[in-house]
C-alpha cells in the first residue's frame, strides 16, 4: 500500500503515526513545506519513507509524482496549499481516498458559516472524500463543512507516546522521593499562546510559590522579552529528544493559549505524567484533562482564574501531585500512534 502526505508543518507526532503506518508494510511518501515554518523542527533522516521539500517541488513534478505513485490513500493538511488542493481533485476525480486533515474547531465565525455554504453545495468533495478529524470539537465542524458521519474518522494526531511514557516510568521513582516544584511551558512565544497571561498569574503569586519555579520553552516573537524578566527561566526550542530530558525536573505543565485548536503537547506531557493546567480553549483537553483528576481548566484569558489554579496545584501535597502524575499518564492512552494509523488504514475496505 502506498500513502501520500501532501503536508504544510510536520512535527514528532506526524512522524510517530507515520512510523506506525511503516510497521504495518506501508510505502509512505512525504512532501512537506520546509519553509515558512512557524517551528525549527527537523525530520529525522530516515530510509524508511521518502521525504519531499515543497520547496524543490512545482504543480508539475507533483502532477508527475502521484502519475508514478498512483497511492491508496492521500492525506492532506487542510486547504491552504493551492497546489496540494489540485493535486487532491486530480486524484479525487480518479476516484482514490483523498483525506482532508482537520484540526480546526467551529467557532461559528462568519469565514466558518461561508464554508459550511461551500459544504451544502459539496464544495469539499470536488478535493477530498474523508475528513481525518484530531476530535470531538473537529468531528463538529467537519459535519458542517458537509462530511458525513461515515466519511470521518478520528485521532489524525497522536504523540510519541512511547517516549513520553518512557520519560514518566523512568522519573517516577525520583519524584516519589523529591517531587520537583516547578510549572513547564513549551510553545511557541507568541501573544496567542497566552503568555501575558501566564505571566501575570505568575508575578501575582509572587507571595506563594515558595519553592515553585517556571520554565519556558520555545521560540518566537517574544522570546527577547522574556529573557529580559527575572523570576522565570527561558530555554530555546527544543527537538523532541532533547524535549524528554525535562520531565524530570517538571511538576505541572501549564498552557494558558488564547487559541488552541488542538495542542498535542497537552497529549505529550500527560504521557510523560504531568499534572495539567490548561486553558479551556486548547481542544486536546477533551481527550486528557478532566478537572480534578489530572489538573486543572482556567477561564481564556482570567489571569486570576489561572492563578487560583496554579496555586491549587502549589498547595497540593507531594502524594496528591503523584496521583495526578499517574492518571496524566494514564488518560494518555485514549490516544495512540497505533490508534491514529489505524484509523487511516480503516478507509481501505
Amino acid at each position: 500500500m502506498k500513502i501520500l502526505y501532501l503536508y504544510t508543518e510536520v512535527m514528532g507526532y506526524t512522524i510517530a503515526t507515520i512510523s506506525e503506518l511503516r510497521q504495518t508494510g506501508a510505502e509512505i511518501h512525504l512532501v512537506h513545506w520546509d519553509d515558512k515554518k512557524l517551528t525549527p523542527y527537523k525530520i529525522p533522516a530516515s530510509k524508511k519513507f521518502f521525504v519531499y521539500p515543497k520547496s524543490k517541488e512545482d504543480r508539475n513534478s507533483l502532477v508527475k509524482l502521484i502519475n508514478k505513485l498512483n497511492p491508496d490513500i492521500t492525506v492532506v493538511s487542510g486547504w491552504v496549499d493551492k497546489d496540494y488542493l489540485h493535486i487532491a481533485s486530480i486524484l479525487k476525480m480518479k476516484g482514490k481516498t483523498v483525506v482532508c486533515g482537520l484540526d480546526g474547531q467551529w467557532y461559528g465565525t462568519l469565514r466558518q458559516h461561508f464554508g459550511s455554504v461551500l459544504g451544502i453545495i459539496n464544495y469539499f468533495k470536488k478535493y477530498f472524500s474523508h475528513a481525518w478529524v484530531a476530535g470531538t470539537y473537529q468531528f463538529e465542524y467537519a459535519r458542517k463543512l458537509g462530511f458525513k458521519k461515515e466519511e470521518i474518522i478520528f485521532d489524525l494526531y497522536s504523540a510519541d507516546i512511547s517516549k513520553f511514557s518512557n520519560a514518566y516510568i523512568k522519573n517516577v521513582t525520583f519524584k516519589k522521593k523529591n517531587y520537583p516544584h516547578r510549572f513547564l511551558y513549551v510553545g511557541r512565544f507568541e501573544k496567542i499562546k497566552g503568555l501575558e497571561v501566564l505571566l501575570k498569574a505568575w508575578d501575582e503569586l509572587r507571595n506563594f510559590k515558595h519553592d515553585w519555579e517556571l520554565h519556558l520553552i520555545g521560540n518566537g516573537s517574544l522570546k527577547y522579552q522574556l529573557i529580559e524578566r527575572e523570576n522565570i527561566v527561558v530555554k530555546d526550542f527544543m527537538q523532541p529528544e532533547k524535549l524528554i530530558n525535562e520531565v524530570k525536573g517538571a511538576g505541572c505543565f501549564v498552557l494558558p493559549s488564547i487559541y488552541e485548536p488542538w495542542g498535542v503537547v497537552i497529549h505529550e506531557f500527560a504521557a510523560a505524567g504531568l499534572p495539567l493546567v490548561v486553558s479551556d480553549q486548547v481542544g486536546a483537553t477533551k481527550s486528557f484533562l478532566i478537572n480534578r483528576f489530572n489538573g486543572f481548566y482556567f477561564n481564556n484569558q482570567n489571569y486570576r482564574c489561572l492563578k487560583s489554579k496554579m496555586l491549587e496545584i502549589m498547595e497540593m501535597s507531594d502524594e496528591a501531585l503523584l496521583m495526578f502524575s499517574r492518571n496524566s499518564n494514564q488518560l494518555s492512552n485514549r490516544i495512540s500512534p497505533q490508534t491514529s494509523a489505524n484509523n487511516l488504514l480503516s478507509l481501505i475496505s
